[in-house]
């Protein structure tokens, strides 16, 4: 272990950051989906720089790598995850396990981790669940890739992991965890600010609407006698559109990702339209008076539609709000590091983290996104922020270290 400096070497950053995104390269981005050839070179790889850090690493037998500090006393958890996206962008999850890397040199007691597919090829965040506990055999049992349907004990097989032992984490270890992200969005790059210190991690509630009308020729049908599930679909997102902003926090999102008509051809009246529908907020009132809100849609839809439409819940996740001694820890650094630099705010998206803070005192920090652009191979941040937010992690961490047990 190097001397504890508590000073963070940001060109070695950088330069594993560069490196890594050499491993599965695509434009200027990366491809390395879970369990890939690419993807498994980067945990070894990985492995390789946590052993030189001093960390004694170890691969289980979902693919989280964890590299345990030696030392006595509390630690800090560290990291993200190193999979990516399909074609996607080099630093979603690679800068927070790097990051991690480089808090670890500094001398902090920090274990570092990088879960495995958080990005969900194969499943929902089974790294941190398995971490955790909450990812049961069974389940593993059931999942398989999204894109093609290869089972994840198939892939688990291929990528030498099948048989080896899940590790658990070790009760009473850990004083907090941490993640280092970018924002994926534009709120700090609009404002001209380097710092994020992010308050929680939004819920995601997610519904399918299923839309039964009648199919029935194009041509042959008049207009009043036609019973249009596709038609009710799109007159129902446009109500939700026009009320949700009427009943929404400031940054509440919402985002209709499918609408899947059948039988799907030109000259067909479509008898059957499903509606992919969710909505994101960190607040539970929120977010049940948004449920609320379309609920009243459904039933307004269907007092003057003559398609009949039937709500069912997919999801409905539970905010996980930030801890408030992190929080302060890495805004006094924020401060002390980029005066008038920096803001608190949400996480839209979700994130390992989700999973850790129910167990630990845990918390995020964001730096900006160029255009706002991830989960594409443009996804980029400027070197000098990246620094910045080395130096804010390491010196938040050191503060939250230092502070009440």
């Amino acid at each position: 272990m190097q001397n504890a400096t508590y000073e963070p070497d940001t060109e070695r950053f950088l330069a594993d950051l560069d490196t890594l995104r050499r491993i599965g390269a695509f434009r200027t981005g990366v491809h390395r989906p879970t369990y890939a050839a690419d993807d498994m070179e980067s945990r070894h790889w990985l492995m390789a720089r946590m052993e030189e850090a001093g960390l004694a690493p170890e691969m289980d037998g979902i693919g989280n790598v964890l590299g345990r500090h030696p030392g006595p006393g509390p630690k800090l958890l560290a990291g993200s995850h190193i999979e990516s996206q399909n074609e996607a962008g080099w630093l979603d999850g690679a800068l927070g396990v790097m990051s991690a890397v480089a808090l670890a040199r500094t001398g902090l007691p920090v274990d570092v981790i990088a879960f495995a597919d958080e990005e969900g090829h194969y499943g929902s965040f089974i790294g941190s669940r398995s971490f955790t506990g909450l990812l049961e055999e069974a389940e593993i049992d059931g999942l398989a890739n999204r894109y093609y349907g290869k089972t994840l004990r198939q892939a688990l097989q291929e990528a030498g992991l099948a048989g080896r032992p899940r590790v658990l984490m070790e009760a009473g270890r850990y004083k907090g965890f941490v993640e280092m992200h970018i924002e994926q969005g534009t709120t700090l790059e609009a404002a001209g600010e380097q710092i994020g210190v992010v308050t929680g991690i939004v819920a995601i509630w997610q519904y399918r609407i299923v839309f039964e009308g009648q199919q029935d020729h194009a041509g042959g049908t008049t207009m009043a006698e036609r019973r249009d599930a596709g038609l009710a679909a799109v007159r129902l997102l446009a109500w939700i559109d026009a009320e949700f902003p009427k009943h929404c926090a400031e940054r509440t999102v919402w985002t209709c990702g499918r609408i899947a008509l059948s039988p799907g051809a030109a000259s067909i009246i479509p008898g059957r339209a499903e509606v992919l529908f969710q909505f994101r907020d960190i607040s539970v009132e929120v977010l049940e008076r948004l449920d609320a809100l379309l609920r009243r849609g459904v039933q307004e839809s269907n007092r003057r539609e003559r398609c009949v439409a039937t709500l069912k819940v997919i999801g409905q996740s539970t905010p996980a709000l930030c801890d408030p001694a992190w929080q302060a820890a890495l805004a006094g650094a924020a401060e002390s590091l980029a005066p008038s630099k920096w803001r608190h705010m949400p996480s839209g998206a979700g994130h390992d983290a989700q999973y850790m803070a129910p167990i630990m005192p845990s918390a995020m920090l964001f730096v900006p996104s160029i255009g706002g652009i991830s989960h594409h191979w443009a996804e980029d941040t400027a070197p000098e922020d990246l620094a910045m937010g080395m130096r804010v992690l390491a010196e938040g961490a050191r503060r939250f270290l230092a502070g009440p047990a």
